[in-house]
């Protein structure tokens, strides 16, 4: 984990339980499945790694982009459970957690059947539990890039910017991730 990190307060304690994508969360996906709210005003989420941009799309229309932080490890796909990495392909939004340790996550269908076949190929496992969320619970006013890349795989956002993505996408909402 970054020393920044480690060093912003509330706590020690706050940072180890809370800087991290949550390990637990796997067992509350989905929060919100598809029998939850569906949709929204985008085509799909587009999230450009070497940028560390996110871009809310309808057709042809970026209608708004955000800064992002990634995995701790960001250049490459994803390749194993525990390497540090964001994934990259196509995914769709699986699961909306309002009460997640973040301010709002949503959970992303990563592992897909190429992640899998890739992870089988290697003896690893693939990981899971790949989020778009903001900042840990007593974080809100520091900006999700401030700290460079630290998540475990996950996508990191502002709170502002969680908002605005929860408030556009949707269960089902296309996610694709390029190097």
């Amino acid at each position: 984990m970054n020393r920044m990190l480690q060093s912003l307060r509330p706590s020690r304690r706050h940072v180890s339980r809370g800087l991290v994508c949550a390990a637990l969360a796997g067992a509350l996906w989905p929060v919100e499945s598809a029998a939850g709210r569906r949709g929204g005003p985008v085509d799909r989420i587009v999230v450009l790694k070497s940028k560390r941009t996110l871009l809310l799309q309808r057709g042809a229309s970026t209608l708004a982009a955000f800064p992002v932080a990634l995995g701790a490890q960001p250049i490459g796909p994803k390749l194993r459970e525990g390497d540090s990495r964001t994934p990259e392909g196509h995914y769709y939004i699986d699961g909306l957690n309002p009460q997640s340790r973040f301010h709002l996550a949503l959970h992303i269908s990563y592992p897909n059947a190429r992640d899998v076949r890739r992870a089988r190929a290697r003896g690893v496992p693939p990981g899971g539990n790949i989020e778009i969320h903001g900042m840990p619970d007593g974080y809100g006013r520091f900006d999700a890039v401030a700290f460079g890349d630290w998540t475990n795989g996950c996508i990191a956002v502002s709170n502002r910017a969680i908002e605005a993505i929860w408030a556009s996408a949707g269960i089902g909402t296309p996610v694709v991730i390029r190097a």
